[in-house]
């Protein structure tokens, strides 16, 4: 037996250490389906003192580490390279709710917890957690600090990094640095945290994290809008907050072509409003008060915005079952465009009110260089965040032109870099980006990143190939960029 697997076993146990290729399958391959890898083992340990062993381990053996938490990313971040050096370090059963503070409103969680068990221990407490995704109930905690996930509350309660109050790491040495404080106020120099929150695994290891909590909610009410473009969309989310204020947790816009293909694709799907309109908006108020009344507020809102021409029909939930139909024609548009087949996919932001002009400049450009292009545009329109993607109708003509995903690409982000926007808006950079973002960043924000990779792992261990292009040879850090 190989030593270095001998000295895993020793580690975590015989059972722990996957290094038969049916057995590691599943985690060599990203949720897409894009990226394939290889890997000396797979390695699952269950406690912070546990990951620490393999992290010294792999760091003496000079052996890359490609952390994973629930493999549900987009951009094949967790999933390991070609040259089958690396081991995959996979954190499912780092999975305790360590702590609950009610009084402090602060959760502590190891990463290996879905998102759906956080949010489960949070209403257990009367509390909430409001990270809300549609993988929430295979997505890991720590993969969602790695990637800063966004999802459908960002609009009020901002992205993971403004949930998070503190973090156990597990350094590229091995080290343990323990920085679980549940405090809102800590003025004591650098604020550590947030170099780890985003850098998809490449610093180091998340083991744990005190996460902040929220009142429960106790008041919800849905809408389904149909608008007349995305001008009128922008437009309403001004109206909507002025009538409703910080009760509007979530306003997401949905293109045409985007329910069709749920409409298509997911059995028991139903078109909410006659007429086919070209973009809809979903809405949601909630309010942590028993006493308020978000439906009545809602409606009267929408009637402001139809008597100003902003919204053209509206059908409003009034039942949770109707509220989680709404909500599964937005959360399964990407699982329909996976069966639809594959296409050029964009993740990106804009400032809002720079929205409709992307829209507009965006169709202009493809349609021009592909006439026959289908748009697929949805997303949290609330804060900036569009998930635009490309493909054709015709299967045997898609095959061609996502080999064209660069031209694509090219179109798509040179005109958001234009709009003051982000070529990655959530789903973080991988490999899928790494290189695609050095034509976006200034030379000193890239310099600033490699500074920090050097300091941190100087021997270019940690999920090499991720966000930047750090390789191992010989035991040095080699940088390609």
């Amino acid at each position: 037996m190989d030593p270095f697997i001998r000295a895993l076993i020793a580690v975590v146990g015989a059972e722990r250490v996957l290094s038969d290729p049916a057995d590691m399958a599943p985690y060599l391959t990203d949720w897409r389906g894009r990226y394939r890898g290889v890997a000396r083992a797979v390695v699952c340990p269950e406690s912070t003192g546990e990951v620490a062993a393999v992290v010294r381990l792999c760091a003496g053996h000079e052996v890359p580490i490609v952390p994973q938490g629930g493999n549900t990313g987009l951009c094949g971040g967790a999933t390991p390279g070609a040259d089958g050096e690396a081991i995959v370090l996979a954190l499912g059963r780092l999975n305790r709710i360590r702590n609950i503070d009610a009084d402090n409103n602060t959760i502590v969680v190891e990463a290996g917890c879905t998102l759906a068990a956080v949010q489960a221990a949070a209403v257990e407490a009367g509390r909430l957690f409001p990270l809300s995704l549609a993988s929430e109930g295979s997505c890991t905690i720590g993969g969602n600090l790695s990637t800063n996930a966004g999802g459908v509350q960002v609009l009020r309660y901002g992205n993971t990094r403004e949930l998070v109050l503190g973090l156990e790491a597990v350094l590229p040495d091995g080290r343990v640095w323990d920085g679980l404080r549940g405090l809102r106020k800590d003025n004591t120099g650098y604020d550590l945290k947030q170099l780890f929150i985003g850098a998809e695994g490449t610093l180091g290891v998340i083991t744990a994290a005190v996460l902040k909590l929220y009142p429960a909610i106790h008041q919800r009410a849905t809408a389904w809008v149909a608008v007349p473009d995305p001008v009128s969309a922008v437009r309403m989310l001004g109206l909507m907050r002025r009538h409703c204020g910080d009760r509007v947790t979530a306003f997401e816009i949905v293109g045409r072509s985007a329910l069709d293909l749920v409409l298509a694709h997911i059995p028991g799907s139903r078109d909410p409003l006659p007429g086919r309109p070209e973009w809809s908006i979903l809405i949601e108020l909630s309010d942590p008060a028993e006493s308020a009344d978000t439906g009545t507020l809602l409606e009267a809102a929408l009637s402001h915005a139809v008597d100003e021409g902003l919204a053209c029909d509206a059908v409003v939930a009034n039942s949770l079952a109707q509220a989680s139909a709404l909500w599964a024609l937005r959360e399964n548009i990407s699982e329909a465009q996976r069966l639809e087949g594959v296409s050029i996919k964009h993740d990106v932001s804009v400032p809002v009110s720079r929205i409709p002009d992307f829209l507009d400049r965006a169709r202009q450009r493809l349609t021009q260089m592909w006439p026959d292009v289908r748009i697929v545009a949805f997303g949290h329109i609330g804060d900036g965040n569009l998930h635009y993607n490309l493909s054709k109708q015709a299967a045997e003509a898609n095959a061609a032109f996502v080999g064209r995903t660069s031209e694509a690409n090219r179109i798509v982000h040179d005109l958001v870099a234009s709009l003051g926007g982000s070529i990655s808006a959530e789903h973080g950079l991988g490999q899928l980006k790494r290189d695609e973002i050095l034509r976006y960043k200034p030379a000193v924000e890239m310099e600033l990143m490699r500074s920090i990779k050097r300091t941190l792992d100087p021997q270019g261990l940690m999920n090499p190939g991720k966000v930047l292009d750090v390789t191992v040879r010989a035991g040095r850090a080699n940088e390609k960029i």
